[in-house]
């Protein structure tokens, strides 16, 4: 299925690659390289550079592959989160960022270290890592490498240790400074070549009218059965929005970029830029799907992007810019996801059990961190060649069974002044454990599954009907625990801790982890304690 790149197309790929790490490494040039400059790009990020590079972090190879592919089977219904992505994104922006940003906190486990105590915070941490290198690194080089070296003939082991090393490259140096800044200049192509694929799709096909034709009214239905295996209603409407919720508003992956804003109004402003921009997939990365589905109905799945990519519906030139559209998807998440995961780890891990470390030397251990994650990820890469098809869908799935008791430990803990750190840990434990037991039965013999009622019913339940049993089962276990310990002191007990308005942007509160900041914060010119003490 191979086909190799004009002389103009390969030309236009190395202009891009020089072109992102110039502006990756000049961004990073005479910068006081401090943890407020290097893990927040010195809390001065505009709207639209917090806008741009929320979109860039989101999409992902994954999404390109994976959503053309699940919409060739599934149809516009694998839509459901980018349309709750635009809800949740304004939710985001106007109740959750100014908690964050009055917290002054440098990551999401720190507020949960805050609100709860350190072993919530470092479940958190370990967590995320886990899923930043298993779930968003490794998906993420699979379905790029994958395209990359079906479709184009590269050679698949060469082409991912360039694409890690160039990212890795600027991230280590300039930090989130140069990932947002080469998102804004990314996230320009990714639009362009989704676009271009898509219009050149429909006019191979012969416009809207054909799908229609020629597709079942099946793949233009948004509501599927409560007992369809990939998007029951009751699992898009109850289940959907838990995971939603973590990814938007509970990962370091996306909050980051919260953090790291100028204001409260700033960042309210680049939610609202990143909810527009994310009723582009809807449109543009699912439809090249629905014209595989047309072309090749018997080829359907993950291939699909790589079909249209292989045809000759792309001219010279445009195909060039679609590939550098993709590889922008590649490198925008994977910046993102070494950024994320050496913050986690320098600050919450390192600067935990070394509280009294320097900035230099958590900058240093941000920068070894990252160049680890680097270096993992290329070991990595021969491994993942044996994941299977449906990537959308499987990523979803392990999201549905990690995010619910993450979730719910934060909305109670963000809404309820009585849940206690008890509570938190608690839930987190045993929620995480069932999310654990659901994904150790993925590589179990499913035949030795069903010898057992409890482990059939357990593996057989919908990734999204799950998602909501965990989340009802979390809820009750921190709401329990938090009353049978009512005399518990409430660690971040002031009545700033709901406050969404825009008053405040300049309270500071001590870290926990270090001494970074003073021991007593001001709220509206008034002492209060800091979350920790």
């Amino acid at each position: 299925m191979s086909n190799q790149l004009s002389f103009l197309d390969n030309f236009l790929v190395l202009i891009y690659f020089a072109m992102v790490l110039f502006i990756g490494l000049i961004v990073s040039k005479n910068k006081d390289k401090n943890i407020k400059e290097y893990f927040l790009a010195g809390k001065n990020l505009g709207w639209f550079a917090i806008g741009m590079s929320l979109f860039a972090t989101n999409i992902s190879s994954e999404h390109l592959v994976g959503l053309a592919g699940a919409g060739s089977i599934y149809g516009l219904s694998v839509g459901y989160f980018e349309w709750y992505a635009v809800i949740i994104l304004i939710f985001l922006g106007w109740f959750i960022a100014p908690i964050f940003i009055k917290a002054n906190v440098f990551t999401v486990p720190q507020y949960f270290g805050k609100r709860f105590d350190d072993k919530s915070r470092l479940y958190l941490t370990i967590v995320s890592i886990f899923v930043y290198l298993v779930v968003k690194i490794g998906v993420t080089i699979l379905a790029g490498s994958f395209v990359l070296s079906e479709v184009l003939g590269w050679n698949m082991l060469a082409t991912s240790i360039l694409i890690v090393l160039l990212t890795g490259l600027y991230t280590v140096i300039g930090g989130l400074n140069s990932v947002v800044y080469t998102q804004i200049f990314q996230t320009v192509l990714i639009i362009l070549g989704a676009v271009l694929l898509s219009v050149f799709g429909l006019f191979e096909i012969g416009g809207f009218s054909t799908l229609s034709e020629n597709l079942s009214a099946e793949y233009f239905s948004i509501i599927k059965s409560s007992s369809d295996s990939a998007f029951p209603w009751t699992g898009i409407l109850l289940g959907a929005p838990i995971l939603g919720i973590w990814y938007w508003c509970a990962d370091q992956y996306i909050v980051q970029r919260i953090l790291g804003a100028k204001n409260i109004q700033e960042a309210r402003k680049g939610t609202l830029l990143a909810a527009f921009l994310k009723i582009i997939p809807i449109f543009f990365i699912i439809f090249p799907g629905l014209v595989v589905a047309v072309l090749y109905p018997s080829l359907k799945g993950d291939s699909a992007y790589s079909l249209l990519l292989s045809g000759n519906i792309l001219p010279i030139g445009i195909k060039g810019l679609v590939i550098i559209g993709f590889l922008s998807a590649i490198m925008s998440s994977l910046s993102s996801s070494f950024n994320s995961a050496a913050s986690l780890f320098a600050l919450d891990i390192y600067g935990l059990f070394k509280p009294n470390t320097s900035e230099n030397e958590i900058v240093l251990v941000g920068r070894l961190t990252t160049m680890f994650f680097v270096i993992t990820t290329i070991a990595l890469i021969p491994l993942l060649r044996n994941i299977n098809n449906h990537i959308y869908i499987n990523i979803q799935a392990l999201q549905a069974f990690i995010a619910p008791p993450i979730v719910s430990v934060f909305l109670i803990g963000i809404f309820w002044k009585k849940a206690s750190s008890k509570g938190a840990i608690w839930a987190l434990t045993i929620g995480g454990t069932l999310g654990l037991l659901k994904i150790a039965l993925l590589f179990i013999d499913e035949v030795w599954i069903n010898t057992y009622i409890f482990l059939k019913i357990f593996y057989k339940i919908n990734y999204l009907h799950f998602a909501i049993f965990l989340f009802l089962l979390s809820s009750t276990v921190i709401i329990s625990f938090s009353l049978f310990k009512v005399k518990e002191k409430y660690e971040g007990q002031n009545d700033n801790i709901l406050d969404i308005s825009n008053k405040g942007d300049d309270v500071r509160f001590s870290s926990p982890a270090n001494n970074y900041f003073s021991k007593e914060v001001k709220i509206n010119k008034t002492k209060v304690k800091s979350f920790t003490n």
